[in-house]
Parts: C-alpha cells; sequence; structure tokens
C-alpha cells in the first residue's frame, strides 16, 4: 500500500525513518526517544526488532523499564556521565534517587520483565522500600 508521508501518523512516521536506517545496514545506529509516538505494542516490536540486528544500536530512553528490554550496557547521564555498565550496576534505587529525586523499586514482573517502579523522594503513602 501507498500512502503520502502527510497521512502518515507520528508513530508510522517514526517507524518509517527507523525501517529506512536499518535497510541501509550501517555498522552502527543512534537513536533518540525511537519509542516516542508509538503504541505499547508497537515500542515492544521496535525494542525487540533492534536487539535482533547485528548492528550496534545506541539508543537513547526516558523508559526505565522499556530501556532494560536488551541492553547489555547502560550510561546514565544527567548533564554529565554519572554511571556506565551493565544494567544491573548502573540502574540502582540510589542511582535514580541521587539523579531523579525518586524512590524506585526494581524488580522483575510474573511475566519475566524487568520494571521499575518510582514515586518522588518524601511523597506521601509512595515511599518504596530501599533494595539491598
Amino acid at each position: 500500500m501507498s500512502r503520502d508521508w502527510k497521512t502518515l501518523s507520528g508513530g508510522e512516521r517514526q517507524r518509517a525513518h527507523i525501517a529506512r536506517a536499518l535497510a541501509q545496514q550501517p555498522w552502527c545506529i543512534l537513536l533518540d526517544e525511537p519509542t516516542n509516538h508509538l503504541d505499547i505494542r508497537h515500542q515492544l516490536d521496535l525494542v525487540d526488532l533492534l536487539a535482533s540486528t547485528d548492528q550496534t544500536i545506541l539508543v537513547a530512553l526516558h523508559d526505565l523499564s522499556l530501556g532494560a528490554r536488551h541492553c547489555d550496557r547502560l550510561v546514565l547521564m544527567s548533564g554529565t556521565l554519572i554511571a556506565d555498565g551493565p544494567p544491573d550496576g548502573v540502574r540502582t534505587p540510589e542511582r535514580l534517587r541521587s539523579v531523579f529525586g525518586v524512590e524506585a523499586h526494581i524488580a522483575t514482573d510474573p511475566l519475566g520483565n524487568l520494571t521499575v517502579a518510582y514515586a518522588r523522594v518524601g511523597e506521601a503513602g509512595n515511599s518504596l522500600p530501599h533494595r539491598a
């Protein structure tokens, strides 16, 4: 099916840009918030697709759970480099508290996915226990 670019939604445009980048088969692709404008299913599809390629993919994401899906290295930044390494060593409740000012609980959900639940530090009724 052929459609005019102007008729595509933001998510469809995003997926078309990424498909074009993958089709060119570069050794490295840099993506800034590639899941922006995508519904949940398409976010999961995209992250799984990127992980299935032989290319080096560098992705900037703000979704702490989605970013953990296939990540073998994580860089945490807040103006400057805060931490760099394996996800479990970088994404800790203590770091998330110091960088983002949130209490975080990191766990594996019943489906086997890593999840990050968070609340503002000191927010009444939402304080989460610290993970050891």
